[in-house]
């Protein structure tokens, strides 16, 4: 119970921090876990430095010793040199070698006493140092490190197996070079011209504790990655917490809706999330909301289609039925008619239907190119008066002097423009007169189309677009009208960026006024 308490408090701490409402999943995940590796990188880089630099400070000092040893040597007797090796070698644990003009050598500290220091032996290496010597070689591969020649005590104990001692005898200045021990440890030795007479001395210092040093940071910064990384572990858990709970709450509002098991599913918004997690929830959301409406509205399409079809068809179904009972020919005839009538405003509702349930598809994946309103429009209006179809009302178009370019579908824009006219001849009087404006601005166009008749209530200018809404004039024969024509009408427009409203007429006088708005073209659009 203690340990799942902590986990609870260490979690509901976690939750507070403000940066997972606003960074992105892919940030956050590459901070935690490169954060580890960001270190261990810089710590490797940091402490090549750090050796660099500790050995650059043991030459300043070896070349130093170097020359004040050489010096010291310089003007004392054979014995008195002796002497000073033995000492300095065991105080600064060295090895001191002398070598005459000959390039001989004559004097070794390590052979006129106990030696100052010996090389380990791998051989007897434990496995931590064997590791450690692995690690050092695996740094210096990082890095790019130059390799370093290994300690080798030359055959012949002569003044040119050294080179840095032919350097100093030949430049007359002291000379530094670094060696690597077989334990891998760094040797530097120092050589310099003793006195005048071409007498060189060679120091030789095994710089264990620069290794032990390095070593020991290294241990600190593994010691820091660990940390680091089991903190990149915890905050990876973390994470992954806030990217699965979201997604399986997601995934199940998904199952329930695909099974339609609860009606009103309420997908989890996520209103506090500002990464992908929460982009991602309000998508699902706004999906499943219009999934939801495109339902209900296929539904309702669905039972509208069945009402508007079955008055037809039972009308259908009795003529036929009462013709086989009838013998009188003028009634057999008036039967027909009704039969006639009734499968002409089937085959009406049928091809409504289809143009209303194909309509917002095709305009989904149609080309839209730039099309002038105006000349569209009074094209209609004159193939609309050579076929009479607009009886005896009367149409009069005003439009700007210029070209109203739209960008949209021409076909469509000219049944929406139909639609419009059929309806306002519809409830025209006799001789009425349709007036029909296009006006244009810097943002859209706008043509509108309004009639003499009687006009739309202002509580029932909505429902005039709703499908199979048909409120037809007393003179007009019943049937002629699907009640789908402002329907598929406004449907165009709004696939088209724009509107299909209905108003009253400004001047006051009776009647009604359709208005289209539709941007202005500016650029085409696909």
């Amino acid at each position: 119970m203690a340990d799942h308490s902590i986990g609870d408090r260490l979690e509901a701490g976690i939750d507070k921090m403000r940066w997972t409402s606003w960074a992105s999943l892919t940030s956050r995940i590459l901070a935690v876990n490169l954060l580890p590796l960001v270190l261990l990188g810089g710590g490797i880089f940091y402490l090549d430095t750090y050796r660099k630099q500790l050995l650059d400070e043991r030459y300043k000092l070896a070349r130093i010793e170097a020359q004040i040893t050489a010096e010291a040597l310089a003007g004392a007797t054979r014995e008195r040199q002796e002497a000073l090796m033995i000492q300095i070698g065991k105080e600064q644990k060295m090895r001191l070698r002398m070598f005459d003009a000959q390039g001989e050598l004559w004097a070794d500290s390590f052979a006129l006493d106990e030696p100052a220091f010996e090389f380990d032996d791998p051989a007897r290496d434990t496995w931590q140092e064997d590791f450690a010597q692995m690690l050092d070689r695996a740094v210096d591969s990082i890095v790019g490190a130059e390799p370093i020649p290994d300690y080798v005590e030359p055959a012949e104990a002569r003044a040119d197996s050294w080179p840095e001692l032919e350097r100093a005898r030949n430049e007359g200045i002291s000379q530094i070079q670094l060696r690597d021990a077989p334990d891998g440890t760094p040797v530097i030795n120092a050589a310099a011209p003793v006195g005048l007479v071409g007498s060189t001395l060679l120091t030789t210092r095994n710089a264990v504790d620069i290794t032990e040093t390095v070593r020991g940071a290294r241990s600190s910064l593994v010691s820091a990655v660990f940390v680091v990384l089991l903190i990149s572990i915890a905050l990876s858990l973390y994470l992954a917490r806030t990217i699965v709970v979201p997604l399986r709450s997601l995934a199940r509002a998904a199952i329930r809706v695909r099974q339609g098991r609860e009606r009103d599913v309420e997908v989890p918004r996520l209103p506090n999330r500002r990464d992908e997690i929460g982009l991602l929830a309000r998508a699902a959301s706004d999906m499943t909301e219009a999934l939801r409406e495109r339902i209900d509205g296929v539904e309702h399409f669905a039972a509208d289609v069945a009402h508007e079809i079955k008055n037809p068809l039972a009308s259908l179904r009795s003529a036929i039925e009462s013709l086989g009972r009838v013998e009188d020919k003028e009634l057999r005839a008036q039967l027909l008619d009704i039969a006639s009538h009734d499968v002409r405003r089937i085959d009406r509702l049928v091809t409504e239907i289809s143009d209303a349930s194909r309509i917002d598809a095709e305009l989904s994946r149609a080309t839209f190119e730039q099309v002038d309103l105006a000349k569209l429009t009074e094209g209609i209006i004159e193939r609309r008066e050579y076929r009479a179809e607009n009886g005896e009302k009367r149409v009069d178009l005003v439009s700007p002097l210029g070209a109203a370019i739209v960008n949209g579908v021409p076909v469509r824009l000219e049944r929406v423009i139909e639609n419009l006219l059929d309806n306002a001849v519809s409830f025209s009087p006799p001789e009425g007169l349709i007036e029909v404006k296009i006006s244009l601005d810097a943002e859209s166009v706008t043509l509108s189309v309004c009639d003499e008749g009687p006009g739309i209530p202002e509580g029932a200018r909505e429902k005039v677009f709703q499908r199979f809404h048909s409120d037809r004039p007393d003179t007009e024969d019943f049937g002629n009208h699907s009640g789908l024509g402002l329907a598929i009408g406004r449907t165009i427009a709004e696939a088209h960026d724009g509107s299909l409203t209905a108003h009253g007429r400004a001047d006051g006088k009776a009647g009604a006024c359709m208005t289209l708005k539709l941007p202005a073209a500016t650029t085409k659009r696909a």
